[in-house]
């Protein structure tokens, strides 16, 4: 019987505000997993890294196999050198999709073989003074924009002996505000909440001895972004993953910033009508707050893990975003309704 346990809400917001300092574009992952592999020491979980560096941990449960997992990705959005420019400022690509359109203005730092640099993103026109109304006229692309490093550089050469390469990494300023309504405000909150979220559940489990009826692994992805994320962290035994990621708030879907947002279904097709039946009964079973939605242009680590040739049900669960991929918020509502659901999730009878 699957029974309401104690959230530390404090120790959610205080992890994801940590989380969220620490950079983690895709391909630049390790200072993060070394956060949350130290929490699940303070924790005593146990896990195991895989080759690549994603995570492996285990909640024991009464029965091993099959067993059922939860998994969140480390990874963010963030950019690449792609070309060291004869003014002395650096051309970019981006790392996972994402418009120009929310790079313009932002404050990065760029992660060089010799050390971290700090800079801009800024048009390519950038001067009102200088080019008046093409600034507001000049098209949106990456193409469109262009690094500035916060050093003496103003040629290529200069740009070389203070050690820039093409591929460095650009990791973009969150810029978190956690505000006294409940509101936060912040880039990468997909996913850093979610990993937040997991991270709360998996306390509550261990604080309070609860058993589980099954072995339930929780998996930190470092890929999701550019689309391989679950494709090879899954035990074998798995039978069934709930994915725990961003629901879009927008005109013409049904996700919210309080509650938990159910995924029917994503670009890449339904999720298994049996687990998100089952979650959704656990919502209204225990009164939490919940909406569902289908959504058009989004994939997540449940995909992966379904096209790497895995044979498990999969579900999304997932705290509303508004403005995706850009400046993000949500509302601890939504994060508290998560963690709830997931200590109820972890505690209930796996599907047949």
């Amino acid at each position: 019987m699957a029974v309401p346990l104690p959230i530390d809400m404090e120790y959610v917001t205080d992890i994801l505000f940590r989380l969220l300092t620490t950079p983690s574009p895709t391909g630049c992952t390790d200072d993060v997993i070394r956060l949350c592999c130290a929490e699940l020491e303070r924790m005593g979980i146990r896990y195991e890294l895989t080759r690549r560096g994603a995570i492996r941990a285990d909640l024991k449960g009464v029965q091993s196999s099959p067993d059922r997992a939860l998994v969140s990705h480390v990874d963010t959005l963030g950019a690449q050198v792609k070309m060291l420019k004869d003014n002395g400022r650096m051309e970019l690509v981006p790392v996972g999709h994402w418009s120009s359109r929310f790079a313009e203005g932002a404050r990065c730092t760029i992660l060089t073989d010799r050390g971290p640099w700090r800079g801009t993103i800024l048009p390519l026109k950038a001067s009102g003074h200088t080019y008046n109304e093409e600034v507001d006229t000049q098209p949106v692309s990456w193409r469109q924009v262009e690094l500035r490093v916060d050093a003496p550089c103003t040629n290529r050469r200069e740009l070389e002996e203070r050690g820039f390469n093409i591929g460095d990494f650009v990791s973009i300023d969150p810029q978190p505000e956690f505000l006294e309504n409940g509101f936060i405000v912040s880039r990468h909150l997909d996913d850093k909440a979610g990993v937040a979220v997991m991270l709360g559940a998996a306390k509550a489990v261990v604080e309070t001895g609860v058993p589980l009826p099954v072995d339930c692994h929780l998996l930190f992805t470092i890929s999701e972004e550019v689309g391989s994320g679950a494709s090879s962290v899954l035990h074998q035994d798995v039978a069934e993953m709930v994915t725990i990621d961003n629901g879009t708030v927008a005109p013409g879907q049904n996700s919210s910033e309080y509650g938990v947002t159910i995924a029917m279904a994503d670009s890449t097709g339904p999720f298994d009508m049996a687990l998100t039946r089952s979650l959704l009964s656990l919502c209204e079973a225990q009164n939490i707050p919940h909406q569902r939605d289908v959504f058009r242009y989004y994939r997540c680590d449940s995909a992966s893990a379904i096209e790497a040739g895995n044979d498990i049900r999969t579900a999304l669960i997932c705290f509303g975003i508004d403005a995706s991929h850009g400046y993000e918020r949500t509302h601890v509502n939504a994060l508290e309704s998560l963690v709830r659901l997931l200590v109820l999730y972890m505690q209930s009878p796996p599907r047949d």
